[in-house]
């Protein structure tokens, strides 16, 4: 095989340098074209390792089929994980262009179900996205994102109603119109409300139900926040939606949240100014509005809540937490730390794991333990959710309560919050590199006029934690009120004063200041408050019974009347002069006037 003497000065070899004499002396052949075609090879010695890889690679190399298919180009992307944001005639617009083929376009809106009038809105106008606009009907929509191989999704969180479109990068103009379209442009009509939107509500409420985790995380947020934060992410299936929700209220609440002021455009995987000029073109039709959809500031209250439930079990203990990073000076990371050295679950296959709780719950086999930390706009919640069996929770939440103590009295090992600290900044990196995670908090920081979440700000703001903040913030939250939901088998399940946590003084209980006692391990507090409510009871019924004698008084009355009207007639007719109506009259007595008058009427 001859050698391409090009190829060679590719990779810097001056073929005419070469030495003749470096050419090996090969014994004559007979074939005389054969021998010269091997003089003319040049020796290893002369020719450098790459350009040998190379002339491998050129004798392997097979032409393609002229049908094949090649990839794109893969774009020239940053490698850096930061946003940048811009305002765009009054929206807000952030994008991180990282380099690959695909793109994640979301509008977040600020329409959780915090800032809802109404139960059920923030879930109906989720329900209505991506439906029949004025300008396209669902179908077309749902047949030209498939034929570009593009993701439509909606979801919402307790602040944020996110529209969400994943699609290849090429694709941003129609995706961007699309969003656009959505937002001003949706028709709320009463029979998709009935035959769609109203049916996915009730399944989500039916899904509610039989889940005691959400249930339990629901009953926390609400016993901690009241309003706002405390609103459950779903109605609730007692809650009377029929008098709250229809397609007009979800119509009114779409103009209220769909405007300038509320919206942010969020984009990974795209360019800032293409992402800009897109957002100038396509948003036009959004509204401004002076007066921003708002909630009051979020306050941490505590207390506890018990539900009886018989398809599971699960308690949550809670604290205040957290704002999130956007937020600013509010944000602490020796909470994330906090909850990383709790944990639960371990990280690494087949070993427990160097968390606290999952130490804990190693000794109480079917129980499992999560620690998990809510940062919203102004406010956190820092959640410990035990599920399994009755009697493990019990022994397990504990032992939690232990470990907790053991942080504040900085009795933990250097080693084991070095690993915490390490796991947290992880979790914060991670969470900023994912792209749903960073989307819906650099979107909810920019309506709630905070900052885009910058993941090298979080990770060293994790990794300044020292042991004597961590020690701290763990007393904080011992020596607050804390929240306790317990939902499945009341009579196993404990409460919060039997794990030695400190809650809101509930009225309605009676508590003795006398010692407790107990009765077969039975609390003799309990025993007392339900004697108590035993004699309201009593006195309820009581009530009852006299009011029942005052109606029954009363219908006699009616029935003595009623028999009295039909000594003469029920039935009444009114008699009618030039188009207006006049007295009442007995049928009789009308009878007798009429042929009065028209006996003496002169006959025509």
């Amino acid at each position: 095989m001859r050698v391409s003497f090009k190829l060679l000065e590719d990779f810097g070899i001056n073929v005419n340098r070469l030495n003749t004499t470096q050419r090996p002396q090969l014994r004559r052949h007979r074939d005389p074209s054969i021998t010269n075609s091997f003089q003319t090879m040049i020796s290893r010695s002369a020719v450098g390792r790459n350009a040998q890889l190379a002339l491998r690679r050129q004798c392997c190399a097979k032409p393609a089929p002229l049908n094949r298919r090649g990839l794109a180009a893969v774009s020239t992307g940053s490698t850096s994980f930061s946003y940048e944001s811009a305002d765009v005639g009054g929206i807000k617009v952030a994008s991180r262009d990282v380099a690959g083929l695909t793109t994640s376009l979301a509008v977040v809106v600020k329409a959780g179900s915090r800032y809802q009038p109404l139960p059920g809105l923030t879930v109906g106008l989720e329900g209505f996205a991506f439906k029949n606009t004025h300008r396209r009907s669902a179908l077309r929509i749902t047949r030209e994102s498939e034929l570009l191989g593009g993701q439509l999704l909606a979801y919402h969180t307790r602040e944020s109603l996110v529209l969400e479109a994943k699609f290849l990068r090429e694709d941003l103009p129609y995706f961007t119109e699309l969003l656009g379209e959505v937002v001003s442009q949706t028709k709320y009509t009463d029979y998709e409300y009935h035959e769609e939107v109203e049916h996915n509500i009730k399944l989500s409420q039916q899904r509610l139900l039989a889940d005691v985790s959400d249930l339990a995380l629901n009953s926390a947020h609400g016993i901690a926040f009241h309003r706002g934060l405390g609103t459950p992410l779903y109605p609730t299936s007692s809650t009377p939606l029929s008098k709250y929700l229809n397609d007009e209220t979800i119509h009114q609440f779409a103009n209220e949240a769909y405007t300038k002021s509320n919206i942010a455009v969020v984009a990974n995987g795209a360019n800032q100014a293409d992402l800009s000029k897109n957002v100038s073109e396509f948003f036009t039709g959004v509204k401004s509005s002076a007066i921003p959809i708002s909630s009051p500031a979020s306050k941490y209250y505590g207390g506890e809540e018990r539900i009886a439930h018989g398809s599971g079990n699960s308690l949550v203990l809670a604290f205040p937490g957290s704002s999130s990073f956007t937020a600013g000076g509010s944000y602490k990371p020796e909470i994330s730390v906090l909850a990383a050295l709790l944990g639960g679950k371990s990280s690494i296959k087949w070993t427990p794991g160097f968390s606290l709780l999952a130490k804990a719950a190693s000794s109480f086999p079917g129980a499992s333990a999560t620690t998990t930390h809510f940062s919203y706009s102004d406010a956190g919640l820092l959640t410990i959710q035990f599920t399994g069996s009755a009697q493990a929770i019990r022994g397990a939440s504990i032992e939690a309560v232990k470990s907790l103590k053991s942080i504040a009295e900085g009795s933990i090992s250097k080693e084991d919050f070095t690993k915490a600290v390490a796991l947290a900044r992880y979790r914060a990196l991670e969470e900023g590199q994912s792209t749903d995670a960073g989307l819906v908090s650099t979107g909810a920081g920019l309506v709630h006029g905070g900052k885009p979440f910058q993941i090298d700000e979080v990770g060293k703001s994790v990794q300044g934690v020292t042991a004597e903040k961590l020690k701290s913030a763990a007393k904080a939250l011992l020596e607050g009120k804390a929240t306790v939901s317990a939902v499945g088998d009341l009579y196993v399940l404990p409460y919060g004063e039997e794990l030695g946590l400190k809650r809101r003084n509930n009225p309605k209980l009676y508590i003795s200041s006398q010692p407790t006692a107990t009765h077969n391990g039975i609390r003799m507090e309990s025993i007392r408050s339900h004697t108590d409510k035993t004699c309201k009871l009593n006195s309820y019924n009581k009530y009852l019974s006299v009011a029942a004698r005052v109606v029954r008084r009363s219908l006699k009355d009616d029935k003595r009347l009623a028999a009295e009207r039909r000594g003469e007639s029920e039935l009444r007719m009114a008699k009618w002069n030039n188009g207006k109506q006049g007295e009442h009259q007995n049928v009789a007595e009308a009878n007798a006037a009429s042929m009065a008058e028209a006996a003496g009427s002169p006959a025509s």
